[in-house]
């Protein structure tokens, strides 16, 4: 979007302050599940089950978050994003308390339903509406840094994790985070102020450009299932470096310490990019930065098979990073630029659901393919497929706006 179409935009100082403040509570927020990801081997061990276990509880903090996000966007609009932002703060903190008791039903009990659906679902859905209401200008770059959050975590806490379990172990690490999650969270909440009211002109441009009920050309609810559709393709590959890089990597006799720091790159890489996909989409829109963004990603996943030497995994990791980081943020602004504004509280968190969704299976896929095969190739193998389903579908509707 240019100035000259909203010459009066709503974009000021502030808005950059609020998505500043954002990018801060989902640094903290996102930090909480990395803990399972870096501790997956020793976790396991700790409990006696299978990995594919361990790997199903982290993978349903993102089932959690997007199902949770559905709701906490509609009771955003309606209590305030302080007081939803605060709630998820201590629900989080309470699910890593409740992991650490040792058992696989508290470790599920305080993933999926207090870290996911009760916690980081009360931050990323709901904030990422927030910030694109500060936005007339340069939504995708502004979405794109707050979606930077997440990636700041993953080249933050893998290797303060990874160093802190070895030196006090899995459930002191947990114990420990919770408290700087809270002790963060809770005092930048109360910094978030109402986004503005559309200015004029964005607004008519909001009314005047959409036909109500459809969307390019088809009706607007098989354009939203299609876009879900392909998020929970996309994620699905994803989800798997993502989760087990680090396992992978000890599996191949590289030190667990040198996979954090793998999956450190690999985030830090996505976290490089991410503005750049967030420049691109401003340009060419949501749609075709997802097909660009999810080529990439297809490329880079194929790299994981065809190289077991560690030189070669941190640059096949670092690829990985610059090209899947535009994919999510970019189907956010997909959905705004498709649909009302007064219709993103539910499309943009459902959206969510569905694509964490395949971050969850992808997760768990993986792992129940390792445990099946005893070797992660099979699992790399199955995220390509699911990609280039991914790039089936968004190519249709690309070409639906031609």
């Amino acid at each position: 979007m240019t100035a000259s179409r909203f010459p009066d935009s709503i974009e000021t100082q502030s808005s950059w302050v609020a998505a500043a403040i954002t990018t801060g509570i989902l640094t903290i927020s996102y930090g909480a599940p990395l803990i399972v990801v870096v501790g997956l081997k020793p976790i396991t061990a700790s409990l006696g089950t299978d990995r594919s276990i361990v790997a199903l509880a982290g993978a349903l903090v993102w089932v959690g978050t997007g199902m949770g996000g559905i709701v906490m966007g509609w009771v955003a609009d309606r209590i305030g994003v302080r007081a939803t932002v605060t709630f998820g703060a201590v629900m989080a903190a309470l699910g890593l308390a409740v992991s650490t008791i040792g058992q696989v039903w508290a470790l599920f009990l305080g993933h999926a339903i207090l870290i996911g659906l009760l916690g980081n679902s009360a931050h990323l859905p709901p904030l990422v509406v927030y910030i694109s209401r500060w936005f007339d200008r340069r939504r995708g770059t502004a979405v794109a840094l707050i979606w930077s959050g997440q990636y700041v975590a993953g080249v933050l806490w893998p290797t303060v994790f990874e160093r802190a379990m070895t030196e006090f172990g899995w459930q002191a690490t947990m114990l420990g985070y919770a408290v700087v999650l809270a002790a963060s969270i809770v005092p930048m909440s109360l910094l978030l102020r109402p986004p503005p009211r559309p200015s004029r002109a964005a607004a008519a441009v909001d009314a005047g450009t959409r036909h109500p009920g459809r969307a390019l050309g088809l009706p607007a609810n098989l354009v939203q299932t299609l876009l879900s559709a392909a998020g929970f393709l996309c994620c699905v590959p994803m989800a798997i470096p993502a989760g087990h890089l680090v396992a992978f990597c000890t599996d191949l006799g590289i030190p667990a310490a040198h996979g954090a720091a793998m999956l450190s790159v690999l985030l830090g890489g996505a976290l490089v990019s991410r503005l750049f996909w967030g420049w691109l989409a401003d340009r060419i829109g949501g749609l075709g930065t997802v097909l660009a963004s999810s080529a990439c990603q297809a490329l880079a996943i194929v790299g994981f098979t065809a190289t077991q030497d560690e030189v070669g995994l941190f640059a096949v990791s670092a690829a990985y990073g610059l090209g899947f980081s535009g994919i999510i943020p970019a189907y956010v602004l997909a959905v705004r630029e498709l649909f009302p504004s007064a219709e993103a509280s539910w499309r943009v968190p459902t959206l969510l659901f569905v694509s964490m969704s395949g971050m969850a299976f992808g997760g768990w896929f993986a792992g129940a393919l390792y445990d099946h095969f005893g070797f992660y190739a099979p699992a790399f193998a199955a995220g390509a497929f699911f990609n280039v389903a991914n790039l089936v579908v968004i190519g249709f509707l690309v070409t639906r706006q031609v």
